[in-house]
């Protein structure tokens, strides 16, 4: 429509007519590529089996889901009042503090995300939480101070946020192309959740039999995590997203999917400003 169009030009500040049929076109036939028959998800995850570089990024991106829930980070979160009896005189004290360095932790994580590559914050996220949690398990034991199972619970979180917790749902969208994601992502997060329940429901009897070993299972799992990371997992950050999106536009730039007749264009441009004069009269006696 006239409205459409002009719209279009104002929003993306085109000087000429013809340009903005350019980008009608450009929105055109965008719509006609969302509107295709998406495919099957069935069908998206068989061929995903059977093509071995494929296969291994999903299992790649299976491994971790599982490294971070199976780590134990959400026996920390959801029993640590439960944990610092005993280690400190008011648990809630220490659930606090595992709350806040969690949040500061996070904003560390945004820093060095993209200064980082994935596989190696994988690395140190798995690395830092092991010997933290080797430490907890000392502490426990009796062989160091109180203080140190409160450090260590701190230091494990930390660890935890700058990797293993936004890496492993980041990663997906970065190994796979854009028909796999939806595919490869519901995989993931069904993994993820399932293995979130088996920590949230088995940790109290962990915590019950196995006693200052409880985070012995979860330091198990850190070390074939990080040994997975650095024999297997592929590093994704290829290049900045700045770069991308640098790289997004010059292609785009380059793209030509509907191009109007350079002869044409001043009819076009006297036919457009006639229509805009009608549409802005008319946009003027509503306002009245």
């Amino acid at each position: 429509s006239l409205k459409a169009r002009y719209i279009i030009k104002q929003l993306r500040g085109l000087r000429y007519d013809h340009e903005v049929e350019t980008e009608v076109g450009h929105f055109v036939m965008g719509g006609a590529a969302q509107r295709q028959e998406q495919p099957n998800t069935s069908a998206v995850l068989k061929e995903m089996l059977g093509k071995s570089k494929l296969k291994m990024l999903l299992i790649s991106s299976i491994c971790l889901q599982m490294g971070q829930q199976l780590c134990g980070i959400n026996a920390v979160f959801y029993y640590s009042t439960t944990f610092f009896e005993g280690v400190i005189d008011n648990p809630l004290v220490g659930t606090t503090i595992v709350g806040a360095v969690n949040v500061l932790a996070t904003y560390v994580a945004l820093l060095l995300m993209d200064r980082c590559g994935r596989r190696t914050l994988i690395l140190w996220s798995s690395g830092g939480m092991f010997v933290a949690c080797i430490f907890i398990v000392l502490a426990l034991l009796g062989f160091m101070g109180n203080m140190v199972a409160l450090v260590s619970v701190n230091v494990y979180v930390t660890f935890f946020e700058i990797g293993l917790g936004p890496i492993p749902w980041l990663i997906v969208a970065e190994m796979f192309d854009g028909k796999y994601v939806a595919a490869a992502m519901g995989i993931s997060s069904q993994i993820n959740w399932a293995c979130n329940f088996i920590v949230g429901l088995v940790f109290p009897y962990m915590n019950l039999y196995l006693g200052p070993y409880s985070f012995g299972p979860f330091a198990l799992v850190l070390l074939a995590t990080f040994v997975f990371a650095a024999t297997i997992l592929p590093e994704t950050a290829g290049t900045t997203p700045e770069e991308l999106a640098a790289e997004m536009v010059r292609k785009n730039s380059k793209s030509v999917v509907y191009q109007a007749n350079e002869e044409h264009a001043g009819a076009i441009d006297q036919e457009w400003r006639k229509a805009m004069e009608q549409l802005m009269k008319e946009e003027e006696d509503e306002m009245k």
